[in-house]
């Protein structure tokens, strides 16, 4: 979980270094900490604990009489060196220790007593109340990035591992799991005692506890125990969530080349965690909301890689472990691409290549629209602005990238090696280098300088023309990303260009690797025939963008023959970008035919950007098939065509109800997002069935109610869906409805009368006092979404009380969002209004010529 300018002159984005940036450095080390042993006592009802903690550190230099630890808002009582008290003194984020003598070089123990009252951070006590009575009674902790000083003293960076031990007193009947296996268990009467000891060194962020009144499942895997905690009542969701971590266990031993190497692997799901999940060695925490029920486990897959990545942190992560955050890309990149090497190993190589896609595309997201950086980094202000796109998905690029080069049998010899070699160490990016040169011989700096080391991928425009007098293949490549005039974005690649040819007895190809190099490039390429389609960067190996401009007939064919689900896709963009009603039947024909159920869903998507009537026909055509992912697609398409034969197919779905929560919160979302130009007379009808869903249809983490208020906060001029959305904003609302409810008051503002904003801007600032992380993501969000100058006050308020890092730069970005929209607001809204009524007409005038063109080419 350097100090360069990110190419803020060349594009819009704003930069990743904020006001208070600074380069970090890990700490001088006064000596290497063997153990930590911590010893507990939790009092659940008042939020508070006793503790004490012995600290067994080996000076590594003479004459050490003062030492330093991270230690915020904890009350220390006493300092103690064998059993003599030591001077010691305390602020607010360190503890200052003041021995008698200096120490040997030899190693000692500091036993530090203190005490914790409601803390803010590292460890978390969840209790029901007034407005969740049932939320059960839980503890747990979160130590990523440096929160673990706030629940106990310790050198708090990365740089440190040792051995740890957990000893916790708790009431009956809640247990503790924590790291390592457990030694002890004692039986104090109305209490007891639970006493973990992880015996393989680790970083402090990894140490864990988590108390609860667990139902505590058995599995296994050739004797090692696999262990899944979760609330009582939900045992067959966690067998149905968690369930294949054994022959994942055995994927990753082979794939890493290392066994796994702790003494167990449990999985407890908490209540209100703030992450999907944390990788603590041998003892991952994950959110409770991962657990799926039956009907959500149809299409959601989303568990299962988090479970995969979780998983995979226990080799990258926990038993090579990062010598600073900047390099926190090493495990988090491998966790990541964990998921997609799982989906190839379960579900084939397309499912893999689709999954790689779409971790391209998150990053791709992040790039465009907040801000570019390097992967390795370490300028920032909190190490946890570092948990990005660009650390987890773009490094997941960066993997496949060294796999796709140096190919599968050297990218398993090189990773078996780095983690051979480095068990049990702290590493840096260098040392992944090192360890591909070795096992390898290839020298990949340079993809490294390019990638990783600076911000920023290629963006490729490819041009195809056939010129059959000479039998040449005219290819003309531009990177876009650079300018005429500075070469300093230029990527410098090999790229494979295969050339396929389609005959009676299959599919032939050649492939040209063009090396690239120059902002414009054209290679004329001697063929023997003409070519039926061409595959630019062929297999998809290089993170990229890709706009194809190749005739109608080969992209036809590459929508059709192309061996790569990726490929088709690219097909499918360009075919929409060209658009008329050939392009329409043709996708229609593939959304019914094509075999890969990605690619179909890609299809629907692109139908919806071309400006024809006839494509709500044909995305109608397509509800017939039952693939839950490509009807979620269509429903969502159906939403942008805005016909009365659209609109009566979403309204129909939502009254039938459909197998998917996802696909059925899609229809709900769907009728709000479709009432513009002549549907606007639908609107009543459409909040009286979305207040009908929102009554009726609660289900498995409140997806489809979600998707009902979601399509509310279209209705941006009607007060009656701003106050159905306000209804779901208060207390006791199930949490994952009132989140999507804050989140859509943004939205939905932006059409209300003064009073109406007034309401909203009220409710946020109340629920913008709230302390629960996910509560303020989603004020900041809505408040994101505004056109007020008071939302800038109230963001303002949030980054400047929030303890959280994350949030406070939420919030400044989403300052400068809302800044930027400001000014000529009623400008925009007409012209806005005027756009949407111009694209009606124009799609009406171009359905009807399309039809007149078809008619009077028939014979």
């Amino acid at each position: 979980m350097s100090f360069l300018t990110f190419d803020t002159e060349q594009n819009q984005r704003r930069p990743f270094e904020l006001p208070g940036a600074r380069p970090h450095y890990n700490p001088d080390r006064p000596g290497q900490v063997q153990h930590i042993g911590l010893d507990l006592k939790l009092d659940l009802e008042n939020k508070c604990f006793e503790g004490i903690c012995r600290i067994t550190l080996l000076p590594i230099r003479p004459g050490l009489q003062q030492l330093s630890l991270d230690a915020v808002d904890l009350t220390v009582q006493a300092v103690l060196l064998g059993t003599l008290s030591q001077a010691f003194e305390q602020t607010s984020e360190t503890l200052t220790i003041h021995l008698d003598e200096a120490l040997a070089l030899v190693p000692v123990t500091l036993e530090i007593h203190y005490q914790v009252k409601n803390p803010r951070r590292g460890l978390y006590f969840i209790q029901p109340d007034g407005h969740y009575p049932d939320k059960p009674v839980q503890v747990w902790t979160q130590g990523e990035d440096e929160d673990s000083r706030y629940w106990f003293p310790c050198f708090d960076y990365p740089g440190q591992l040792a051995t740890s031990e957990i000893r916790v007193e708790v009431p009956k009947p809640y247990q503790a799991v924590a790291n390592g296996v457990l030694v002890e268990q004692l039986d104090l009467g109305e209490r007891q005692v639970f006493h973990w000891t992880q015996r393989e060194i680790h970083p402090t962020y990894l140490m864990t506890l988590a108390v609860g009144d667990f139902a505590v499942l058995e599995d296994h895997y050739q004797g090692l125990p696999v262990i899944y905690y979760v609330e009582k009542g939900r045992e067959a969701d966690a067998w149905r969530s968690m369930g294949k971590t054994p022959r994942m266990i055995a994927f990753f031993n082979q794939a890493f080349g290392y066994p796994y190497p702790y003494p167990k692997y449990a999985q407890a799901c908490v209540v209100d965690f703030i992450f999907g999940g944390m990788e603590n060695t041998s003892t991952t925490l994950l959110t409770d909301r991962c657990l799926l029920d039956e009907r959500a486990a149809l299409d959601n897959r989303n568990t299962e890689s988090l479970v995969a990545h979780e998983l995979a942190h226990q080799w990258f992560g926990d038993l090579v472990v990062i010598k600073h955050w900047s390099h926190a890309w090493l495990k988090e990149g491998m966790a990541s691409y964990a998921e997609v090497l799982w989906t190839e190993q379960e579900y084939g190589p397309e499912e893999a290549a689709y999954y790689l896609l779409g971790e391209a595309r998150s990053y791709l997201e992040e790039d465009r629209s907040r801000y570019r950086r390097p992967i390795v980094t370490h300028v920032y202000r909190e190490a946890i602005e570092l948990y990005d796109r660009h650390l987890y998905e773009k490094g997941a690029c960066v993997y496949h990238m060294i796999r796709s080069i140096l190919g599968e049998a050297l990218f398993q010899k090189a990773i078996h090696h780095f983690v051979q070699q480095n068990a049990h160490k702290t590493v840096e990016t260098i040392d992944l280098l090192r360890a591909i040169e070795q096992t390898t011989g290839f020298n990949l700096l340079w993809l490294f300088d390019q990638y990783v080391f600076r911000g920023g991928h290629p963006d490729f425009k490819v041009e195809y023309a056939w010129e059959a007098e000479n039998h040449w293949a005219k290819l003309s490549i531009t990177q876009t990303q650079a300018k005429t005039d500075d070469n300093s974005s230029l990527f410098d690649l090999k790229i494979p260009v295969a050339f396929h040819f389609l005959g009676d007895h299959g599919r032939e190809s050649k492939v040209i690797t063009l090396h690239l190099k120059e902002r414009e490039q054209t290679f004329y390429l001697p063929l023997e025939r003409k070519p039926d389609f061409i595959s630019f960067d062929q297999g998809n190996h290089f993170l990229k963008t890709v706009e194809l401009d190749y005739p109608l007939a080969e992209l036809k064919a590459q929508l059709v023959h192309a061996p790569d689900p990726i490929a088709r896709i690219q097909a499918a963009t360009a075919l929409a970008q060209k658009g008329g009603l050939e392009v329409v039947e043709l996708l229609g024909k593939r959304l019914l035919e094509e075999p890969f159920w990605g690619v179909r869903l890609e299809i629907a998507e692109q139908l919806a950007t071309i400006n024809l009537d006839q494509v709500g026909t044909v995305l109608v055509a397509g509800l017939a098939q039952d693939h839950p992912k490509v009807r979620k697609a269509i429903l969502n398409s159906l939403s942008q065509v805005k016909t009365p034969a659209a609109y009566g197919a979403l309204k129909t779905c939502l009254e039938q109800g459909e197998a998917s929560y996802y696909a059925e919160a899609a229809t709900a979302t769907g009728l709000g997002n479709i009432l513009a130009g002549t549907l606007k007379d639908k609107e009543t009808e459409v909040i009286a069935l979305l207040k009908t869903v929102l009554e009726t249809r609660g289900g498995w983490n409140e997806v489809v109610r979600s998707g009902a208020i979601a399509g509310l906060s279209a209705l941006k001029t009607s007060a009656t869906a701003a106050d159905l959305i306000l209804a779901y904003t208060a207390l006791g609302v199930p949490q994952p409805l009132r989140l999507a409810a804050i989140r859509a008051l943004g939205p939905v503002s932006t059409g209300q009368s003064p009073q109406k904003l007034a309401d909203i801007l009220d409710r946020l600032t109340g629920i913008a006092q709230e302390d629960f992380f996910l509560t303020q993501v989603s004020v900041t969000s809505a408040l994101g979404n505004m056109e007020t100058p008071k939302a800038v006050t109230i963001l303002q308020s949030l980054a400047q009380q929030t303890p959280d890092g994350r949030v406070r730069r939420l919030a400044e970005e989403a300052v400068a969002k809302v800044q930027g929209k400001l000014g000529s607001t009623e400008k925009l809204q007409a012209l806005q209004d005027s756009l949407e009524q111009i694209q009606q007409e124009n799609q009406e005038l171009k359905s009807r010529l399309a039809k007149l063109e078809t008619q009077l080419a028939k014979p």
